[in-house]
């Protein structure tokens, strides 16, 4: 059953991508015999490469991309030098799940509802008599510096998250002594014997980010400038044109945003080998000045100054009141700082389309993250067993490679498919771009999990399934709850895998609150907002709660064992008390 699951799992994963890239190399060459394109030809590219503006797209998705990706790297590698091991650790460690709770979505449009020229911080300005007229917006500002700094916001929290394991796998505290030991300060030691372990770690997550950054589609539609948008957004224009005979030109698009993934992928490889192996001088050049202050080293002065992670639970924690307001305002006039007028009319006015987009929303999330964590399970016991795990390259393509490229190529191919299966491909495109987060969320528990436990269960006298159940479920169940709830928030978020393969047909919370972004009524779109930030954080809710009744159940059912235990001993007739 194992490896039944485990060949599935590679048919599933793997079979996306032959026909992502035979679906866009082919129509790029303009060869569409559906659409009556019958003569192969570079049309298609030559229309491409005169397009105005085109180069100033592909450099703001790079500016954008790159800049996002090097503040989130920068903030978390900050944040894990101040608080690791320290007391304040436990408290950022809680934070994280609530800010990977809130989907990018919904933290765009609280951003963009905040940091408007008419938002309210703008409003907070002008209510302390400071002039805001002639202010930077950030807002679809031409840079896309807005863009930029929510993409940074929302990875630092993934970046903080991936470390976790990796740091526990390199002993810190271990390291540190030795360190320390040889007269390296506490910073000298993060950046010269910890940073050149951990960002060889990190290179799955960081290619994630970057690739996500550049081909961003959802949140550039919200905060990106619009002339010229960025890239993503630019092939994404394309696609959606009427004109059927125009998709050669929205394929070469494609084919472009691909190619310039691929080769900011590859100049970070280059820049992280450059750094850590060609040019090691910065990292073998000693101490700087011997040690003055020994709580420079143990820690202590992590307590001190204002909190490096305070932009990561600040800002969302301004963002979601400034929604909820906007739900309930009937009049909200600049540059008033409350609303005048309140009502709940638009909850009732949407009431019933709300009903329906969330039952959308979850029964893709539930069916596509359960299904995904099957997979995911048998994957990590077919390696225990045999050895043999999935490939590194198959897990990495959904997370690093532009979704519209893939998805454009999947589409094209499903319409040779006779018949209407919007709900199947869209179930399968959340599967596949689910998979990745909740085997990785399992690969780390799987890997620390003392096997020697199921041998001493299989000498007593259990089979396998009876191991696995009794023994390594317990154990392994927080993990699997929150891989879950990551699975769950992964699929409400997704976009373009919801509008490309479900053709329109199908709307869930994400799809309606992007529509509704773009220049709809601001209390309808905090109202889709809000709904699109709550569904995320209720499974996490509930896979937090049931990670801790599971625990205080078995501690329970483990205490009164050794009670029944201690019982059964004591009325032996040969039992002496002490």
């Amino acid at each position: 059953m194992i490896r039944l699951l485990y060949l599935l799992t590679l048919l599933l994963c793997a079979l996306p991508l032959v026909p992502g890239l035979l679906g866009i190399v082919i129509p790029a060459f303009s060869w569409l015999p559906s659409l009556g394109l019958t003569e192969p030809n570079i049309s298609a590219f030559t229309t491409v490469s005169q397009w105005p503006g085109l180069s100033e797209s592909v450099f703001l998705s790079l500016r954008t991309g790159f800049g996002s990706t090097l503040l989130a790297m920068l903030f978390c590698f900050l944040v894990l030098r101040k608080y690791w091991d320290s007391p304040k650790w436990q408290r950022i460690e809680h934070t994280l799940s609530p800010m990977l709770a809130m989907p990018h979505v919904a933290f765009s449009i609280g951003f963009a509802f905040t940091f408007a020229p008419t938002g309210w911080l703008f409003r907070v300005f002008e209510t302390i008599g400071v002039d805001t007229a002639g202010w930077y917006s950030l807002i679809q500002d031409q840079h896309g510096i807005g863009l930029l700094v929510v993409l940074a916001i929302k990875e630092t929290p993934f970046l903080l998250l991936m470390s976790i394991s990796v740091l526990q796998q390199l002993k810190v505290s271990r390291l540190m002594a030795v360190a320390i030991s040889l007269g390296y300060s506490r910073k000298q030691s993060w950046l010269k014997v910890i940073f050149p372990q951990w960002l060889p770690k990190m290179r799955l997550p960081i290619f994630a980010i970057l690739a996500y950054g550049i081909s961003v589609v959802d949140i550039a539609l919200i905060l990106g400038p619009s002339r010229p948008p960025t890239l993503a957004v630019l092939v994404w224009q394309w696609f959606n044109e009427p004109e059927l005979s125009l998709l050669p030109r929205a394929a070469v698009g494609a084919i472009l945003l691909l190619a310039v993934a691929i080769l900011a992928l590859t100049v970070i490889r280059l820049a992280e080998w450059t750094l850590l192996t060609y040019c090691r001088q910065w990292q073998i050049s000693g101490p700087k000045q011997p040690v003055a202050n020994k709580a420079k080293h143990t820690g202590q002065d992590s307590q001190r100054g204002i909190p490096l992670y305070a932009p990561f639970v600040v800002i969302p924690l301004i963002v979601i009141p400034v929604l909820g307001l906007w739900s309930i305002a009937q009049r909200w006039r600049f540059p008033d700082l409350l609303p005048s007028r309140y009502s709940l009319r638009f909850w009732q006015q949407e009431s019933y389309s709300l009903i329906e987009l969330a039952t959308n929303s979850i029964i893709f999330a539930l069916v596509s993250s359960l299904l995904a964590l099957i997979l995911a399970i048998a994957c990590l016991e077919y390696r225990q067993k045999y050895q043999r795990g999935l490939p590194s390259w198959l897990i990495a393509i959904p997370m690093v490679l532009p979704q519209l490229s893939i998805l454009f190529g999947i589409q094209i191919s499903t319409y040779l498919i006779p018949g209407q299966w919007y709900w199947n491909w869209v179930t399968w495109s959340h599967l596949f771009f689910v998979f990745p987060y909740i085997y990785l969320a399992l690969d780390g528990p799987w890997r620390s999990y003392d096997i020697r436990l199921d041998q001493s269960a299989r000498s007593l006298g259990l089979n396998s399934r009876q191991t696995w159940w009794r023994v390594k479920r317990p154990i392994m169940l927080p993990a699997i709850l929150l891989s879950l709830a990551v699975g769950i928030s992964v699929s409400l978020a997704q976009y373009l895998p919801t509008q490309m393969l479900g053709a329109g047909r199908i709307s869930t919370v994400t799809t309606e609150a992007i529509a509704l972004a773009s220049g709809q009524d601001r209390r309808v779109s905090a109202i889709y907002g809000l709904l699109q930030g709550a569904l995320p954080f209720i499974f996490f809710s509930l896979s937090l709660a049931a990670s801790r009744y599971s625990a205080r159940f078995n501690r329970q059912t483990q205490q009164q064992r050794r009670k029944n235990t201690d019982d059964l001993i004591c009325g032996k007739p040969n039992f002496k008390k002490l």
